[in-house]
């Protein structure tokens, strides 16, 4: 490209002319099919330096600090986009200013000396969470899943382009792949460091003919694979499990890990506590008091648990009262030990079907316990019940909220009655 040598001085006819020159000589409509790529960044970046240097505010701002005051679309105070820099020395020569960054801040280079941030030795990890039930962390699982990732091209190991072909220097960080810019924090500006978006941080690229064929210059290409991770017994909420080096592989860096990280699904029969488990048993009202012999539930691993009762002659089981079973609960890890279980009992007691004959009412009553002393009270009212209520409805008739209720008070002060 023709370099425009326009000085600070030059009048906005001579910008506008010289936009024109240089807008027709880099139209992607004008250049081969191959170089359109590189031609359409050379005219959005043109498009840019006019709209800049053409208007008066924006072009004070780029004088006095540079193209790290715009944003990548001609405007002014965020940062983020292809610094046009250079760009704009070859369009409109070194005089037009803005070269050099703000006094003070080591110039628009970023790094000392010019150089750019260092890159990660490994690519990032990649982080994931994984639903699990209880009977898998119980017993314990292999999963196998295919996974699609990024692995270095095989074509050009990682180049991007055609074996003999060589990188072009990117001119928009000069080499860089980064560009120091500068973002407004209410009223000051300061300097931060973004990646070169015209190379990617490469600080080169091929052009379009020399690119790898296989790649299409990416330096990396998507592969399947098959993965396998093995969730062990007793795992908890919140464990990780890692497959090493899986992640998406990244030219000049080691690959990362995938990281499972375990989610426990809610299960409908058992609550978990470490490595402890709880469950409810259902006992009918004879069972509870005469005993009984029976599978009370199934296990997470299909095993049916086989309760006798009574331990002991005569002992009956009560509503809410908990049964603890060593050594059934959760494995624990890397032990062949486990937690424990325990069962709340719950007795449920004959339903509305239930029919008892007299007979069978006073043989009961003779059976059971007998009630405690009566209460004395005097005098004593016969009142009428609703079998029916709900401990929802508690409350519910106070109409003021909850508030409570004062006495009202007359203005006047009470007088005695005349004798």
């Amino acid at each position: 490209m023709q370099v425009l040598e326009i000085h600070q001085s030059a009048s906005k006819d001579d910008i506008r002319k010289a936009y024109r020159k240089a807008a027709l000589t880099n139209h992607p409509d004008k250049v081969p099919e191959e170089e359109r790529e590189e031609a359409s960044i050379r005219f959005k970046s043109v498009q840019e330096a006019y709209d800049i240097l053409y208007d008066d505010d924006k072009r004070h701002l780029y004088d006095t600090h540079g193209m790290g005051a715009f944003n990548g679309s001609g405007e002014p105070g965020m940062a983020g986009a292809p610094d046009l820099d250079d760009l704009l020395a070859q369009m409109f020569g070194g005089g037009m200013g803005g070269m050099g960054g703000m006094p003070g801040m080591g110039g628009m280079g970023g790094m000392p000396g010019g150089g750019r941030p260092p890159k990660p030795r490994r690519s990032p990890d990649e982080e994931q969470d994984y639903e699990v039930s209880l009977e898998d962390l119980y017993k314990g699982k292999t999963v196998k899943f295919s996974s699609v990732k990024n692995i270095i091209c095989g074509l050009c190991k990682g180049k991007g382009g055609k074996e003999k072909a060589t990188a072009k220097k990117c001119s928009t960080c000069d080499g860089q792949g980064h560009k120091e810019v500068l973002q407004r924090m209410g009223q000051f500006l300061t300097q931060q460091s973004v990646v070169c978006t015209t190379c990617n941080g490469q600080g080169s690229y091929f052009s379009p003919k020399d690119k790898c064929k296989k790649c299409k210059g990416n330096r990396t290409t998507e592969e399947k694979k098959l993965l396998e991770i093995y969730i062990p017994r007793g795992a908890r909420q919140g464990d990780k499990i890692v497959l090493e080096g899986e992640a998406d592989q990244v030219p000049d860096q080691e690959p990362g890990d995938i990281v499972f990280k375990i989610v426990e699904e809610e299960h409908p029969v058992f609550a978990r506590a470490g490595s402890d488990l709880q469950t409810t048993i259902d006992v009918t009202l004879a069972e509870s008091l005469t005993g009984f012999s029976r599978v009370v539930l199934k296990h997470l691993d299909g095993r049916g648990i086989e309760l006798n009762h009574p331990i002991t002659p005569g002992a009956i089981l009560s509503p809410g009262q908990v049964l603890k079973v060593p050594g059934e609960g959760m494995p624990m890890k890397r032990t062949d030990a486990r937690g424990d279980l325990y069962l709340v009992v719950d007795v449920k007691f004959p339903d509305s079907n239930w029919n008892p004959t007299p007979a069978m009412i006073e043989k009961l009553k003779e059976i059971l316990p007998k009630p405690e002393a009566p209460i004395v009270a005097s005098p004593v009212d016969e009142v009428t019940y609703d079998p029916k209520g709900s401990i929802d409805d508690f409350g519910a008739q106070d109409g003021d909220g909850g508030s409570g209720w004062e006495d009202e008070e007359d203005d006047e002060p009470a007088q005695c009655a005349a004798q």
